[in-house]
């Protein structure tokens, strides 16, 4: 039994391990010879990488069912490459486009957020200068036709949508749109670069706090980071939240960039090192624009490989504090190479190492499952809820520049931890937030009352507007809610009473004001942000040294 599944499986096992002889070896064809034979023929002893391509070209052409050889090839170099480490993978020409937009920090299409909403693609802004705006599309616009196909009460995807709006730059797309769901315009948009931020919003809290939130590290960042962080410092800012939670990374040298600003001249910020790759350190230079600026950075689980540099490099040199939970733990560095037939791989060629010497990837001798399976593992351990619960290694000690314990052995740990904000947490909350009921709502009492809130100056009118009709408001959603098919429970109502409040001010904002509204709002109540705030009161030296025994303590 054993024999007949390993014959069943033998020629993907092969096509795994010597698929990689596609880009390592020479294009030869052939058909039905022994090795000996090969050696006549071509006169030299048959390499391991020639030996790759020819045995993916055998199965190609002997194999006694037909076989896929391009999908053949990228299942197989997909598989060793997931054997290296969970960070180094195959990305296929198709999937390459889709994931570099993010970093790229573009794409071309007609520049407009949109929400699928009862069938419908419903504008929910267009792009401040891009190309709809241009022409006159409006926020509540409905787009029911594109190039004379109607797309409306169709079963429309966002997936579909994406690929009728998107396209290469300067070609033209008409539209129909429903406007006031009687007038129906028509509008020739012609495609145009499209920029994808990665800075979420920036703005002063208070008299002298700015706030800034990074979501990646994309070509584009540093720009981004830079002209926001002018801004406020025109505003008065001497002291900064800088946010990376929810940032899985991107560019390190968009991350080094960044770093640099809040350092003096010749301070080490990372540096990284391979088998095949020497030492390579990066320092700050002189640019120190915010130097005197006194820094707090939030992280979380989900905080990892550029977003940890910054971090790394600011608490190994006692810089700022670092406010949170204990981040995802990468230190994986990893090179893109491109194929000739559009694919590329990414391939780890170092680890990047803080100040003190630390790599703070996290294990992965257990298997890729398990590396990936590390949240559950967090929340299980209830490491999420208590600093007592984390795992520290206090074999993989460092000393920062100040002389501050911090630990290597997966992840920078935090110097204030904040537990994972439970207060008016319920079931029915959860099943609203998952159900996107929320999201559905606020859009759909935005879109009703947009007249009405269009008119207020700015989002601080909405909010005695919202206080006043907030018990109407409530109610609408809850019925909204029980349309969709949820339960009302009102003990669980209760309890959450609150946090439903201020997810629905927020989110309903957000459809009018867009982040600038949301986030000054949604952060009114984040445990971590006020923690910042808190601690920002006081000289930052005084917060890092009070108990630098150990980082746990803090």
């Amino acid at each position: 039994m054993k024999n007949n599944k390993l014959f069943l499986y033998l020629p993907f096992l092969i096509a795994i391990f010597f698929g990689v002889g596609l880009f390592l070896g020479s294009k030869i064809n052939f058909s039905g010879r022994t090795t000996e034979e090969n050696k006549k023929v071509f006169n030299f002893p048959i390499s391991r990488s020639s030996k790759l391509n020819d045995v993916v070209n055998y199965i190609d052409n002997e194999y006694v069912d037909p076989v896929r050889r391009d999908e053949l090839v990228d299942k197989a170099i997909t598989t060793i490459l997931e054997e290296l480490d969970p960070h180094s993978y195959y990305i296929s020409s198709a999937e390459l486009k889709a994931m570099s937009e993010p970093l790229e920090g573009s794409f071309d299409g007609i520049g407009v957020q949109f929400s699928i909403q009862k069938d419908t693609v419903v504008v929910i802004n267009p792009v401040v200068g891009g190309p709809s705006e241009k022409v006159g599309v409006a926020a509540g616009d409905r787009i029911v036709k594109v190039d004379g196909e109607i797309i409306a009460g169709v079963g429309i995807t966002n997936r579909k949508v994406m690929k009728m709006l998107k396209g290469p730059k300067g070609t033209e797309v008409n539209v129909g749109v429903l406007r006031n769901t009687k007038d129906t315009l028509a509008f020739t948009i012609t495609r145009d670069k499209i920029p994808i931020y990665s800075l979420d919003v920036a703005y002063m809290m208070n008299e002298n706090t700015g706030y800034i939130k990074l979501s990646r590290f994309s070509k584009n960042t540093y720009e981004e980071f830079m002209d926001a962080g002018k801004g406020l410092l025109d505003k008065g800012m001497q002291k900064m939240i800088l946010d990376l939670r929810g940032n899985g990374g991107g560019f390190m040298d968009a991350a080094i960039k960044i770093a640099d600003e809040f350092f003096e001249d010749k301070t080490l910020i990372v540096y990284t090192e391979g088998r095949a790759r020497p030492k390579q350190s990066y320092y700050a230079t002189n640019k120190s624009t915010f130097a005197n600026t006194e820094l707090a950075i939030l992280i979380d689980e989900s905080s990892a490989s550029a977003s940890e540099i910054i971090a790394g490099a600011i608490q190994d040199n006692d810089r700022g504090i670092i406010i949170g939970r204990r981040s995802y733990g990468k230190g994986l560095v990893q090179e893109q190479s491109s194929w000739p037939d559009g694919s590329a791989t990414r391939l780890t060629i170092a680890r990047y190492y803080t100040p003190s010497g630390r790599c703070i990837q996290k294990p992965y001798n257990e298997g890729i499952k398990k590396y990936h399976e590390d949240y559950e593992t967090r929340v299980e351990s209830g490491e999420l809820y208590s600093e007592q619960n984390i795992d520290v290694n206090d074999s993989l000690t460092y000393i920062t520049a100040g002389g501050r314990t911090v630990f290597g052995g997966g992840g920078i740990l935090p110097d204030a931890f904040v537990p994972v904000d439970t207060v008016g947490a319920s079931f029915f909350l959860s099943e609203l937030v998952y159900r996107g009921i929320f999201y559905q709502y606020a859009f759909e009492f935005a879109d009703k009352h947009r007249e009405a809130l269009n008119s207020f100056s700015s989002y601080l009118e909405f909010i005695p507007y919202f206080e006043k009709e907030k018990n109407e408001i409530l109610e609408g959603f809850l019925t909204f809610a029980e349309e969709k098919g949820m339960q009302r429970n009102e003990e669980s109502f209760k309890k959450s009473k609150v946090r439903i409040e201020e997810r629905l001010r927020a989110q309903i904002a957000r459809n009018i004001w867009e982040e600038q509204a949301f986030y000054p709002l949604w952060n009114e109540s984040d445990k971590a942000i006020n923690e910042a705030l808190k601690i920002l009161e006081q000289p930052v030296e005084i917060a890092l040294f009070e108990k630098k025994d150990s980082v746990k303590q803090l």
